[in-house]
């Protein structure tokens, strides 16, 4: 199946609330690839690789993230995949 990719920004109350966790076990659910890592500036950054489908869930969970989160803002840009083969945090 064809892969695509998104490289994702996400703002708001994202840092210290296990966002980092809850978003690399729902990764692993999708069947999604890439890391993401927490930013100096309180930030999120996320890249994903997948099918559509799966990009598109994994898309829309991230505008809600976890309970213990508020997510203000996702900036997302769709990107060629580097093929991943597993999806990690990154530190």
């Amino acid at each position: 199946m064809k892969q695509y990719a998104f490289h994702a920004i996400v703002r708001g109350s994202v840092q210290g609330v296990g966002f980092r966790y809850y978003t690399e076990r729902e990764a692993k659910k999708l069947n999604i690839k890439g890391w993401v890592k927490n930013n100096s500036n309180g930030d999120v950054e996320i890249w994903a690789e997948g099918t559509k489908p799966d990009l598109d869930d994994f898309h829309k969970w991230l505008r809600h993230g976890p309970g213990s989160s508020r997510v203000d803002s996702v900036d997302k840009d769709e990107i060629l995949p580097k093929n991943y083969r597993e999806f990690n945090i990154e530190y």
